[in-house]
């Protein structure tokens, strides 16, 4: 007999045999139990009675429907050691084999089977849902520090649920918009939701797919282009035909990053959207002029969702901390935003105000990076602690500061807020160093903006910018320059790029400047908008002529083509309301 170390016990017989022997055994224990068992009922059910610690546990077959055909295979359902006592809990730990057995007759959870864990693992029993109860819902009843320790990104468990939860968007889904009555009614139109990411756009299909379901007014299917395929999307869609003929009831189909379906395959939509058979709602960070078919976005509307403001963030985040029980320091005492929802047993969590604004500055919007940014520098404080609990023997408190969320980000423009007034004033620090033709002081504010991570191409849009606007006519050549610069910047990108804006900054700098052309179009802008009544008519001399009838009617009739002359061609060629207007030196009244 194998030792009691190298035992594995066979789940059928409940013998102890060698690692090397158990497969070979397991094989013909099962085929052995297949055959010597009866036929299996239609519908069968299992039960385990545990008997008291020490004796072996019964396990008894009887009906259940929608249970396996076969009850050997019935061993391998649970896995709930607090219900079942077998040899190996008295002889102590042995290995169990890898058996899977393929049962399509019942849906378990796994969650649900698992053992209850230290770190309160029973919450998540009744919480557990999705494919194969992996997907944990933050409910009130799930503790605070479960959500910390179950192994999924915070932003996935602390998805809102109503459009009251959903911050940032007031402009889409404000309480007085059109589409926020839309959506309070159900009547949903198709939708293509664009914007960057974290902005909130499967957060926004998250919630019309939890109203939908609680109110039944329709089916909710959810797609992603990266997996999905067009067979996929046949087949939802002719799902969607029987629900609507058999049970008069809609179907909303979502496709994350639709832009990712090619244009043949998004042709696949385009008559069942246009029959109402299926709510289409995609979400793209794409262009949607550019990435969904021209059809397709006509039978669409689009939302555009704005980068979420440091604002929206600071909201997010207070009610991140709110659920999972952290106490905010250096706020007001008489105006708490929470109270502190540890058990006496674990430890209590603070965080610095100071933290969650360096996380709503440094996240650039996404809230995704925000709030899993707040997961890790949580769950790294709390790991760190557990050694010094564990040697003192008492709960202490665990405060999160501002270093632990720089360490935790670890980007490099911690000292630059590239959305906030910092990030203005470099621009224009650079701005009007080139006018000052201070090439020393532009590359520092160059460096300054690249090093805290400024998206190179935007400084490049600026340069080219500043070609035209201050150098002007000056140097024409400083144009092109500034476009080379620009395309060399897209194509290779940082780090590479830097020293081509580096060039191209000290040559604006050393250029000539002029604002001639700059000053000169702001005139005419002025003259356009300041014009009272009807804008004068094109001179009839200088309008073009294709058809007989505009020759008739004068067109192009007295016009003097230059090339045709030898010497300077005196024509009138602006409007008689404004002839012996000098757009370089006129003055706007």
């Amino acid at each position: 007999m194998a030792t009691e170390m190298d035992a594995v016990q066979c789940p059928v017989c409940l013998q102890d045999f060698t690692c090397t022997t158990i497969n070979g055994h397991l094989d013909a224990c099962l085929l052995k139990s297949g055959t010597d068992s009866e036929p299996p009922l239609k519908k069968s059910r299992i039960s385990l009675e545990a008997e008291a610690p020490g004796v072996n546990s019964t396990v008894t077959f009887s009906s259940m429907a929608g249970a396996p055909s076969s009850s050997v295979f019935s061993l391998f359902q649970t896995n709930n050691k607090s219900n079942v006592s077998g040899p190996s809990e008295r002889n102590g730990p042995s290995k169990q084999p890898a058996v899977t057995a393929v049962n399509k007759g019942v849906k378990r959870n796994l969650l649900s089977e698992a053992e209850p864990g230290p770190e309160g693992a029973e919450d998540l029993k009744s919480q557990s849902s999705g494919l194969n109860g992996q997907t944990v819902k933050a409910s009130p009843d799930v503790s605070p520090r479960t959500l910390l320790m179950v192994n999924k990104p915070l932003a996935e468990l602390l998805r809102p649920n109503t459009l009251e939860e959903y911050f940032g968007q007031n402009k889409v889904v404000g309480p007085q918009t059109l589409l926020r009555s839309l959506l309070d009614s159900q009547e949903i139109p198709s939708l293509i939701l664009w914007g960057p990411p974290g902005c909130g756009k499967t957060t926004l299909a998250h919630i019309l797919s939890s109203t939908s379901k609680k109110k039944g007014t329709a089916r909710f299917v959810t797609l992603s282009a990266t997996s999905a395929s067009t067979s996929d999307v046949r087949e939802v869609i002719k799902q969607a035909h029987n629900e609507l003929r058999l049970c008069k009831r809609k179907t909303i189909m979502f496709i994350d990053e639709i832009h990712r379906f090619n244009k043949s395959q998004q042709d696949t939509f385009l008559p069942h959207v246009e029959c109402g058979t299926v709510t289409l709602i995609g979400a793209t960070t794409e262009n949607p002029s550019f990435q969904v078919n021209a059809a397709l976005l006509s039978r669409c509307r689009v939302l555009v969702l704005e980068k979420l403001s440091v604002e929206a963030m600071g909201l997010i985040l207070d009610r991140a901390v709110a659920r999972l029980g952290i106490r905010v320091l250096e706020q007001d005492p008489a105006n708490p935003k929470q109270q502190d929802q540890s058990d006496g047993h674990e430890p209590k969590i603070l965080i610095e105000q100071k933290a969650l604004d360096t996380i709503a500055y440094l996240c650039d919007g996404d809230a995704r990076a925000g709030l899993n940014s707040l997961q890790l520098a949580v769950q790294a404080q709390v790991s760190s602690a557990r050694p010094d609990q564990s040697e003192r023997g008492g709960s202490e408190e665990i405060l999160v500061k501002e270093d632990h969320v720089k360490e935790g980000l670890q980007r490099s423009h911690i000292l630059y807020d590239k959305a906030g007034e910092e990030h203005y004033n470099c621009v224009s620090a650079l701005h009007k160093s080139l006018r000052g033709s201070d090439e020393n002081a532009s590359l520092y504010w160059l460096g300054r903006m690249l090093e805290g991570g400024e998206d190179p191409l935007y400084v490049a849009r600026r340069l080219v910018r500043f070609a035209s606007e201050d150098v002007g006519m000056a140097d024409p050549a400083a144009l092109p320059q500034a476009v080379s610069a620009f395309q060399a910047c897209h194509f290779i990108g940082m780090p590479e790029c830097e020293v081509i804006l580096a060039q191209c900054v000290v040559y604006l700098a050393r250029a000539p400047k002029s604002v001639d052309i700059y000053k000169a179009y702001a005139n005419v802008k002025a003259c356009l908008r300041n014009h009272k009544g009807p804008l004068p008519s094109v001179p009839l001399h200088l309008r073009n002529a294709p058809t007989r009838l505009m020759k008739q009617l004068g067109y192009a009739k007295g016009y003097k083509y230059n090339p045709a002359f030898s010497d300077p061609v005196e024509q009138r060629y602006l409007p008689e309301e404004l002839q012996g207007v000098d757009f370089f030196t006129w003055t706007p009244s």
